[in-house]
């Protein structure tokens, strides 16, 4: 049987981000604990901030970082496989939000740099990711030891065409690190979720900030979740910083993939 042990941590950041790497290191050993190998970590747990006060947050792929280097130790100290959620790296003039798959060993797998900016105004807030904040332009699969997990973040869960480029390019997993808002994600959050994972017919690991982040005024949605490629919930956060453990089937979801072939069925040419 072809199984993985998979935890999302939900995190609330605080104003900083030293305290933010303190904070993490025990929810990842938990999950650790419970037997994940592979852990998914929120968007920009180490450090929230708005356009450009982001950047003096900002680390280096290249030349790391305090919050890099806690990554890397993790995925050794516990051996596992890490998905860093997403965090600020510098890119000349502006940052870009970048998830980072990490293998057991603490060296990096694969980057990747969020497409979509979150430029909304919703509930009386408004919100401009791209002011500094680059996009990235480049779908990732990341292969963590022969599994393919197609690396995301936050608001492209909104563009299904990534996904299916993704699923198109082998990725069984997907991930979506983020710090959804809490009125979009009352409404939208999971229905959107679960369809990424239908649709797709993969695993969705969707670990969330809650709370009010970074201390400021506007509030997330929390609400982690783990889903099977059915559209089943296999295990949902409460509210609070915490770990949610499930176990990923892949040879049940090979044989949902045999049963309704939908994937084989796409008339790609309409």
């Amino acid at each position: 049987m072809r199984r993985v042990i998979a935890a999302c941590v939900q995190f609330c950041a605080g104003p900083d981000k030293s305290e933010n790497i303190e904070r993490m290191a025990p929810l990842v050993a938990h999950a650790a604990a419970r037997g994940a190998d592979l852990v998914l970590l929120p968007e920009k747990w180490n450090a929230v901030a708005d356009g450009s006060a982001l950047a003096r947050f900002a680390e280096s792929l290249e030349n790391g970082g305090e919050t890099m280097e806690a990554l890397a130790g993790w995925s050794r100290e516990h051996r596992i496989r890490l998905i860093c959620g997403s965090i600020a790296i510098d890119q000349g003039d502006r940052v870009g939000n970048v998830s980072i798959a990490f293998g057991r060993d603490g060296g990096i797998v694969a980057s990747y740099t969020k497409i979509h900016l979150f430029d909304v105004d919703v509930g009386g807030i408004s919100y401009r990711e791209s002011d500094g904040t680059a996009p990235g332009g480049d779908a990732v699969v990341a292969d963590l030891e022969g599994l393919p997990v197609g690396l995301t973040v936050c608001y492209d869960l909104r563009f299904p065409e990534l996904y299916r480029e993704l699923g198109e390019r082998g990725a069984l997993v997907l991930s979506i690190p983020a710090n959804f808002t809490l009125l979009t994600g009352l409404a939208h959050w999971e229905p959107l979720l679960r369809a990424r994972a239908i649709e797709n017919q993969a695993f969705v690991l969707a670990a969330g900030q809650h709370g009010r982040p970074g201390g400021g005024s506007k509030p997330s949605f929390g609400h982690s979740m783990i889903i099977d490629p059915w559209g089943t919930v296999l295990a949902q956060a409460a509210d609070g910083d915490g770990v949610i453990v499930a176990e990923l089937d892949l040879d049940e979801q090979a044989a949902i993939r045999e049963r309704l072939p939908a994937l084989r069925h796409r008339r790609v040419g309409l």
